[in-house]
């Protein structure tokens, strides 16, 4: 199994032992960039996430540790949230 297909159903900041969906929760695909594959818990996010993104800490973006991958939704309520670059 590639690193890709590993990721694919995980949850991002989900615990490493159990890393998939939980029910009841409400979960967006991150699509594109360092996070691809990965499911976002969006369950708790309010209107100005939900219109305008997230950034997500990862040590694999651009940036390393201490950098955030940018992902917003296409469009609004879309549950596919796009990857829209990397920031310190």
């Amino acid at each position: 199994m590639d690193e890709t297909e590993f990721m694919r159903g995980r949850v991002y900041g989900a615990d490493h032992d159990d890393p998939g969906p939980r029910e009841g929760r409400v979960y967006a695909e991150l699509s594109g960039g360092p996070l691809d594959g990965l499911l976002l818990d969006v369950t708790d996010h309010g209107p100005a996430e939900q219109r305008h993104g997230v950034g997500l800490p990862t040590e694999i973006g651009r940036y390393g540790p201490g950098g955030r991958a940018v992902y917003a939704p296409r469009a609004p309520g879309d549950r596919v949230y796009e990857w829209r670059g990397d920031v310190p």
